[in-house]
């Protein structure tokens, strides 16, 4: 559980930097509000319709008594719209990050040379975020189906599905959010894989509070540039003590965002 809390503290961390850089914070609120538009519309063009899904979805309860019928629609309209609701926030963290990847890389970058003097140099461009983005989808399908199927489970159906689409997705989110970190040190999918699972608890701590904040309305708006923040807070604190980050060229003086690059002060500056 003290692992579990860490993590969501670092998102409570990645909020701070509303106060350290709040020019490229405010910045990171365009690409998801652009995309929260978008995807809103979707999920409530869902929930307008979500009584004809469910007579859709359960023809074999035509003949039942109105009261087992209704019982049927309802679970069936519950499933979907868990299953709708894990696809809706990874879908939304994908396309923002996509989308806005010029935005979230100056969040980015402002953290690791706040907290580590430096910022690493591997490639976490345009094309690294859109093959990123399709690993999220998928895993989000994933995470969908799962969540669709406990939902399904008499009784207990609906919490048990809410649940595990809560942790199924906020494993996904911090997965991902953490990648930009971990990638630009030169790590491949599968060490980042190896060294979250090893840090399973913190990561899913970070990964479902961001899922949480996503939930309440206009959240994953207000929270996308935190949770770009905090997950670079993430993957430096799953890193192994005393690797740096590997310098780039300093950059000209003035821009407002990174500046000369420097070593950190005992090669584990930063790490929580």
């Amino acid at each position: 559980m003290h692992e579990f809390l860490a993590g969501a503290r670092l998102l409570g961390g990645g909020w701070s930097w509303w106060r350290r850089r709040p020019g490229a914070m405010a910045r990171g609120l365009i690409p998801a509000a652009i995309v929260g538009a978008v995807v809103l519309a979707a999920l409530t063009a869902l929930v307008v319709n979500l009584d004809a899904v469910g007579e859709t979805l359960t023809p074999f309860a035509d003949g039942w008594s109105p009261g087992w019928e209704r019982t049927a629609e309802l679970a069936a309209q519950g499933v979907v719209l868990v299953s709708a609701v894990v696809l809706v926030v990874v879908t939304f963290t994908a396309l923002t990050l996509a989308v806005g990847e010029p935005f979230y890389d100056r969040i980015w970058r402002a953290v690791e040379q706040d907290t580590t003097g430096t910022v690493p140099e591997g490639s976490t461009g345009v094309w690294r975020g859109a093959a990123d983005g399709v690993a999220l989808v998928a895993r989000g399908l994933v995470a969908a189906a799962v969540a669709g199927l406990l939902g399904l489970v008499p009784l207990v159906g609906a919490p048990l599905g809410w649940t595990a689409g809560v942790v199924l997705t906020g494993w996904v989110l911090a997965h991902e959010l953490a990648s930009r970190a971990l990638v630009a040190r030169g790590l491949s999918r599968r060490e980042r894989d190896a060294l979250l699972r090893a840090h399973r608890a913190r990561a899913l701590g970070f990964g479902v509070a961001t899922q949480l904040c996503f939930l309440v309305p206009g959240g994953a708006v207000a929270t996308m540039p935190a949770a770009v923040a905090g997950s670079t807070l993430l993957a430096q604190s799953v890193l192994p003590r005393g690797v740096a980050p590997l310098p780039v060229p300093a950059r000209a003086s003035g821009t407002g965002e990174v500046g000369s690059a420097r070593p950190p002060a005992g090669g584990d500056a930063g790490r929580r």
